[in-house]
């Protein structure tokens, strides 16, 4: 649809229209993928599907540096036809999975009421049940405003501390991405082998302290290097949240708690870039850091709380 809008307002509608759809396909993809592969180093499965995320974030940047100067930015959207035409095809053939179908039949057979779409207030039935969630959304807010805090404001960073020009940014760009790919399949493997806790606790830690190698870098070289270190502990976590979610939330509710902690998450993490921007303006480069640090550390703090991680009856 954003092909034929020609104005900032039919862009904006369009941009909403869309991000609600895939706003909600994260919810019911990202389950279905943790119940059709439990058990089978579910960790690392799940972070590869975040990792195809950033190929596509990648190769977008590919496509608008080619096609844009020739055919316009109008023309670049139809480019996205392609994978909406291809997850269709997908779905045709994708079925619930096994769990969800034996779940839904005892229910059936107990007589209880099959619940098909599942209230948001679902996820917030009990006390320990609503902090979980509020805990979870804390976390995933930590997340995505230290991914968008970085890539927003890594030009601006750029400037300040090297003083280079943002005509280049896009090779940072993409170096930190490469780095935040890496740090995704690693955190996959830590969350099969060590559990939740571990696998949270050390990314968080050491995010909040490569930050401030940010502070350090003296080159372009050097600034690639710790812009790549600095994606794959930052970043690294967000592959992890979906099948974190899918084991803490009956089958029934998986779905609802994933679009509840992504889409709120999401929304209040979209309030950092114009706070760091901010900060940038008002104090230095290390009072910006020490405020990424004090975000990831507060995550942790968060994370730590978690009854539910500290059970060892969950399997992740």
């Amino acid at each position: 649809m954003i092909y034929f809008a020609h104005n900032i307002w039919l862009v904006y509608l369009f941009r909403f229209i869309a991000g609600v759809g895939t706003g909600a396909e994260y919810g019911a993809g990202v389950t279905l993928i943790a119940e059709n592969f439990a058990g089978k180093k579910i960790g690392k499965l799940t972070s590869l599907t975040q990792i195809g995320g950033q190929v596509g974030a990648v190769l977008s940047a590919i496509a608008s540096a080619i096609i844009i100067p020739t055919f316009g930015w109008n023309a670049l959207f139809l480019v996205g036809l392609v994978p909406v035409l291809l997850a269709f095809v997908f779905r045709l053939h994708v079925k619930e999975s096994d769990e969800f179908e034996a779940e839904k039949k005892h229910r059936a057979e107990s007589k209880e009421t099959v619940v098909e779409k599942a209230p948001i207030l679902e996820v917030f039935r009990t006390p320990a049940m609503a902090y979980q969630t509020i805990a979870l959304i804390l976390m995933m807010m930590i997340q995505i405003g230290g991914y968008y805090g970085l890539m927003n404001w890594l030009p601006k960073i750029m400037q300040k501390q090297l003083h280079l020009s943002v005509s280049g940014s896009s090779l940072w760009m993409i170096v930190t991405i490469v780095g935040m790919s890496l740090g995704m399949y690693m955190f996959g493997f830590f969350l099969d082998n060590f559990g939740p806790r571990m696998a949270f606790g050390v990314f968080l830690a050491l995010a909040g302290i490569s930050v401030y190698l940010l502070l350090i870098a003296h080159s372009a070289w050097s600034l690639l290097i710790i812009m790549m270190v600095v994606g794959f502990f930052s970043n690294g976590m967000y592959g992890g949240y979906g099948v974190v979610v899918s084991r803490l939330y009956p089958t029934y509710a998986r779905v609802t708690a994933n679009s509840v902690v992504s889409s709120c998450g999401k929304f209040l993490g979209g309030f950092f870039p114009p706070v760091i921007g901010w900060l940038m303006d008002k104090y230095t480069l290390g009072h910006v850091m020490m405020f990424f640090t004090a975000m990831y550390l507060f995550s942790l703090c968060v994370m730590l709380t978690i009854p539910a991680f500290r059970r060892k009856d969950i399997k992740f």
